[in-house]
């Protein structure tokens, strides 16, 4: 079996199971953030009166912190009176943790071979340590909190094998667009991805989260990395296998352009276009190896004067980290601006919404109509390395032609 189909199974209790039949599985983690709150309504509707087991619910906060409206705030305020009223351990409030994938993987909440659902499309982030990670509906997540089960239909698989080195200024997030623009925005769609070959394994485990969180964005319902211990059998039978080579498949760096994240083109074919706001961060790039490749592009140089950069933290651990080794203050020096650790202008709600006619080079995960703000607005999306040189030229540009300058500004 693949490894969907043999997480499916255990989780099951069937020996065996094929693509596409119905199977009902037990849920070994339930995640939500502010969006507990529509969770915890249809809940009470059910008129159970106890969640079926509160250490396996993690209740995290980041779309909107802190609060930037009274009806937030308010949301807030129930879902904290609930999650003590339930006896849920595991919150993580305002202050207290960051972009609920980060912060799932930081504390240790998932292992391999899991079940985990999350209403969160971006949950297949979690592939990355060998669960069946995916994203689901509050409706549906009220059912989990009832009765801890999910029915699933069993995903056919994908194999991608990737081998090869990348090129200078070329990462995870590269690799994955490419691959995203070659299958399409529907290439995957309810597919399961296992990613393979020599350069998945020498990737760090951050970058394989970017390469999971983003599978979704060709509609895969989940994606894998390789772990230790749990993987796919030999004999696995897989409905499509892509083979990249990374020496001359993406030899430059790729940009997704609006308003799809499968419109994607390189880097050197973008260089005219201006960039009027960079945004580093989210679940898909907000980890301490992108600050530091940040922080590496904008040393001794300057953000430039029509340009606002946006830093955003995947979490307090790593806001707290990133202080230490000085990489903040080498891009506050910069010219950046660092928000709290969240969502917010990822989602288009709040701490650097985009006006009318405005362009963002973001290293987020979605640049459709209307993401990031005004529908009018045109959102980019790069590797941390390509917002951080756009940040300095004030415009779209491949690092090394920033790295090769001396002046400030490019």
């Amino acid at each position: 079996m693949t490894l969907a189909e043999k997480i499916l199974a255990r989780a099951s209790g069937r020996s065996r199971v094929e693509p596409h039949e119905i199977v009902v599985a037990d849920v070994d983690l339930a995640m939500s953030h502010e969006n507990a709150d529509l969770v915890r309504k249809a809940f009470l509707e059910i008129g159970v009166p106890r969640v079926w087991d509160p250490e396996k619910i993690v209740i995290i906060f980041d779309h909107r912190i802190p609060a930037e409206s009274e009806k937030t705030a308010a949301t807030h305020k129930a879902v904290r009176e609930f999650v003590q009223q339930q006896g849920i351990r595991h919150f993580y409030d305002v202050g207290r943790g960051g972009i609920c994938h980060q912060v799932l993987a930081e504390n240790g909440h998932v292992q391999p071979g899991m079940v985990v659902v999350g209403t969160d499309s971006h949950t297949t982030t979690h592939g990355a340590f060998g669960a069946f990670a995916t994203g689901t509906g509050a409706t549906e997540m009220a059912g989990v909190w009832a009765e801890g089960k999910l029915w699933f239909k069993v995903p056919s698989t994908i194999r991608i094998e990737v081998e090869g080195a990348f090129a200078p200024w070329v990462s995870a997030k590269d690799l994955i667009l490419w691959i995203i623009g070659r299958l399409g925005a529907a290439g995957a769609d309810y597919r399961a991805v296992e990613f393979d070959g020599s350069a998945i394994r020498r990737m760090t485990l951050a970058s394989r989260m970017v390469l999971c969180n983003l599978s979704m964005e060709m509609g895969a319902k989940v994606a894998f990395t390789p772990v230790l211990e749990i993987g796919p059998d030999p004999e696995a039978e897989y409905e499509q296998t892509l083979h990249v080579n990374l020496d001359y498949d993406i030899p430059e760096p790729q940009v997704a352009c609006p308003h799809s994240v499968d419109n994607v083109r390189p880097v050197s074919a973008l260089a005219d276009v201006p960039v009027h706001q960079a945004v580093l961060g989210s679940c898909t790039n907000g980890r301490l190896e992108d600050l530091e490749v940040a922080a590496t592009i904008l040393a001794g140089r300057r953000v430039h004067p029509q340009t606002r950069l946006i830093l955003i933290p995947a979490s307090q651990r790593v806001y707290l980290d990133a202080m230490r080794l000085g990489y903040l203050a080498t891009l506050v020096e910069a010219g950046a601006i660092v928000n709290p650790p969240g969502c917010g202008p990822c989602v288009g709600v709040h701490q650097g919404i985009l006006a009318a006619g405005e362009i963002c080079i973001s290293s987020t995960n979605r640049n459709f109509i209307g993401r990031m703000g005004s529908k009018d607005s045109f959102v980019y999306l790069a590797s941390p390395a390509v917002v951080a040189a756009s940040a300095v030229a004030g415009r779209i540009i491949h690092p090394e032609i920033v790295m090769a300058k001396e002046n400030a500004h490019v």
